[in-house]
């Protein structure tokens, strides 16, 4: 059997032609577009004239997406979901659990997207959601520590937080939340594609992510693991013929929930986004995880030097370990700057009052020179 060896960062890029004329800063965002994933689609579309409805082979695509998926977790795939979006994994999540008892406090921070945090406090069930105060204070597992105790049912702690790409000391409050008895709900949508983690070596309850963003794939796709898939509390709050036992039994009747993680789902699939989260898939497991992430801190540490000299606000921690694959500088304007960069063919990514600037495999030292160059401009 012929083993492949991993692509080096130079070799990967080349899979992203327009990269040379195009910098691209917003992997944060949305991943660049590679060769394999345009092609995908192509090929995707131009299926349907020869088979104009191909169910079998759109079942199949999410299977697939659903294995490669339980790979890069480090999970048995069985324990895997396949949802459209994070929202979508919380909801399904929050609701499977019982908040009527006296355990029915939720921690969560400021670090949290509003796609996950805004779930949390929808819910008309008695859920008492706390809050860790502050960006910078959400860093720190003390700040965590003395919120949680038992009467937290559940805790939601980002991988990387995506306001500025910092990292929290998450397995501290993953301990604290086991040993009291709470939950843990993982959002690793920012780190997921760029940051080596395993869902089994962090030991949470649950994890979402998606192949938008460093996963180099497409909008519209979210995986949720679920380790305990039968010992949730109540079924999930959304159903649908693809959360049944036997989907194409087609009993609108019978509501039977399997022993795995199909149960969390809903209707059809997002296939067009199947297709392109196998493609992503394909193209991250290219590069050795390990080289992928050296390369980005090499890359981020001299973007962060150039910013500064340069005289921008950092958003950027003074401890290393709490940094993650993107720089975030204040500015007055963050969205006026973003689109000047445009201007320069440079992508980068504003939210609320910082330009986040983020890196991947395919990111380079010259990449770089355009950003500084443009921004001197």
């Amino acid at each position: 059997m012929t083993t492949v060896s991993p692509l080096t960062p130079e070799q990967f890029r080349l899979q992203f032609p327009a990269l040379d004329d195009a910098p691209h800063f917003a992997s944060c965002s949305q991943g660049a577009l590679s060769d394999r994933l345009a092609h995908t689609m192509q090929r995707m579309t131009a299926g349907l004239i020869d088979s104009q409805a191909p169910w079998g082979e759109w079942v199949g695509k999410v299977e697939q997406y659903r294995s490669l998926a339980g790979a890069f977790l480090d999970v048995d795939s069985e324990h895997v979901a396949v949802l459209s979006c994070a929202s979508e994994g919380a909801f399904q999540t929050v609701s499977s659990l019982d908040w009527s008892g006296e355990r029915n406090r939720l921690v969560t921070s400021d670090l949290e997207f509003p796609s996950v945090g805004n779930v949390w406090r929808a819910q008309r069930s008695g859920i008492d959601v706390v809050n860790v105060e502050g960006i910078e204070a959400a860093l720190h597992a003390e700040n965590w520590i003395a919120l949680i105790d038992e009467r937290t049912k559940l805790v939601s702690i980002p991988l990387v937080s995506y306001i500025n790409g910092t990292r929290p000391e998450i397995e501290r409050v993953i301990a604290h939340a086991h040993s009291v008895g709470a939950l843990v709900f993982v959002d690793a949508y920012q780190a997921a594609g760029v940051l080596p983690f395993s869902a089994t070596e962090l030991d949470c309850d649950f994890l979402v992510t998606g192949n938008l963003k460093y996963l180099l794939g497409l909008p519209g796709i979210a995986m949720l693991y679920v380790k305990d898939c039968v010992g949730v509390e109540h079924p999930a709050g959304l159903t649908g013929w693809f959360g049944r036992v036997n989907p194409f039994a087609f009993d609108a009747a019978g509501v039977d929930y399997p022993d795995n993680a199909r149960r969390f789902e809903m209707g059809t699939h997002p296939i067009p986004s199947a297709y392109a989260g196998v493609a992503g898939f394909e193209t991250v497991s290219q590069v050795d995880p390990d080289t992928v992430w050296n390369h980005v801190v090499g890359l981020r540490e001299r973007l962060a030097e150039e910013l500064g000299s340069l005289g921008f606000d950092l958003d950027y921690p003074e401890d290393a370990a709490h940094r993650g694959p993107q720089v975030a500088i204040r500015v007055e304007d963050p969205d006026a700057l973003s689109a000047k960069l445009a201007t320069h063919r440079i992508g980068g990514s504003p939210r609320g009052e910082r330009l986040r600037l983020s890196l991947h495999a395919y990111s380079a030292d010259r990449d770089i020179d355009a950003l500084v160059k443009a921004l001197r401009a």
